[in-house]
Formats: structure tokens, sequence, C-alpha cells
């Protein structure tokens, strides 16, 4: 899929401007805004509310929807689903409140994600592919369960975690963007920013965050970037 260089660093963090989201729906898009130049930063700010009725998502932001706007900032990226369109196994669910709304807008976006110059491929990758991707090429956006993601430098992050497991408690699914800017391979850890957070690197073990983007109702949705020259 990606011709990767044998070698990339050990070590590495791509810098990015930490951007807090500023409701409990828009995580997705303040994943973007981190991504994003200060210039282009300053144009979404100021056009938010155009850039959400254009795009027609209201307050329920899917990946592809992500894509779009991504690809209106001429953002290069690559969209990694393990699903094309809206699942209908996750109609059922409550996490998935606005589905029937949805469905149109989503299944047309996909349908026509090509000649719109928006790249989307049926896939799954593990997490190797995410670590040589971010050594080679930069940031991901991703999409996750956030019951199941925590810090292990922010400790009340990780206290509910240990909780969790103590008691065998399986949380329910909560959707969820963040961005992931980097790893550790001594440490055998993921960097990453949540935008539901006060800026700051947080950091989570490999086989931690597979578990988390891995979770029913994710599709293992992945947006790899291209924001490194090659």
């Amino acid at each position: 899929m990606e011709d990767i260089p044998s070698y990339i660093p050990d070590i590495l963090e791509n810098p990015i401007v930490h951007f807090t989201q500023r409701y409990d729906w828009d995580c997705g898009l303040a994943c973007i805004l981190m991504v994003l130049d200060r210039r282009q930063r300053q144009t979404f700010l100021s056009q938010f509310q155009q850039i959400c009725d254009e795009g027609q998502f209201g307050k329920s932001t899917w990946t592809i929807d992500l894509c779009y706007v991504l690809k209106d900032f001429n953002v290069p990226h690559r969209y990694l689903t393990k699903t094309i369109g809206a699942n209908p196994n996750h109609r059922v669910n409550d996490y998935y409140k606005s589905y029937t709304l949805d469905m149109l807008r989503v299944n047309n976006k996909f349908r026509y994600a090509e000649q719109n110059g928006v790249d989307v491929r049926q896939c799954t990758v593990n997490y190797r592919f995410l670590i040589d991707h971010l050594g080679t090429y930069g940031n991901i956006i991703l999409l996750i369960s956030a019951s199941l993601l925590y810090c292990d430098l922010c400790k009340f992050n990780k206290l509910p975690c240990e909780i969790r497991s103590c008691l065998s408690i399986t949380p329910s699914y909560m959707g969820h963007y963040i961005v992931l800017c980097g790893y550790n391979k001594k440490l055998q850890k993921f960097m990453y920013r949540n935008p539901a957070c006060k800026d700051r690197v947080c950091y989570i073990p490999y086989q931690a965050l597979d578990k988390a983007r891995k979770a029913n109702g994710t599709d293992e949705d992945i947006i790899l970037l291209y924001d490194k020259p090659t």
C-alpha cells in the first residue's frame, strides 16, 4: 500500500499545535485543526459554522466527513476503513442515535469519493504499519473507543482503566478522534494528542491502542496524513 523505507527512527514525535475541542461532538474537527497550518486554522475557525453547514453533518461527524474537509483544505491524506459506507450493523446501537439521518449523506460521500478526490481504501492494518507511517509520512487521525483510551502519564485517565481491569468491566463504545503523532519503540508506546484534553502529549502501549481502535463501532477507521517531505 505504501512504499515504506527500511529505516525509521526508534523514537519520534511529530510536533503539532494542540487544539482542544469546544463541544462534546467536535473532536474530529479539533483533530483537523491540529494538523492544519496557521493560516488554514484561522480560516477554519472563522468559517466554522459554514464548514459544518456545507458538510451537512451538523453535530454528527463521521470519518468520511472529516476527509472531505481535509480535501477542501488541500491536506494530502488517505482514508483506510474496514467498511465502505455506513455500517448497517451499527443501526441498533445507542451510540449511533442519528444513524438513519446520517446514512444517506455518508453513503453518498463514499459513493462519490473518488470523483471528489477523496482516497478511500478498504483494508485493515496492524500497529507496525502505523509506526512506519508516522516515521515516514506524517501524523494519523484515528477513531477509537474513548472508554478504552488512557494515558500512562495522566493519572486521572489511567486510574479508571485500572479499575475496569480489576473488576473485569467491559466498557461501552464511545467514538472519539485523536491525533497519533509519534512513538517510542523502546517503551513500545504510541504518542498521541487528545482534543478532549489540554495541551499535552499522551502515551499509550501499542496493544492498548490497538484494542481501542479496533473496538466494535470504529470500523478501524484511520486517516493517514502526508505532511512530511519525502
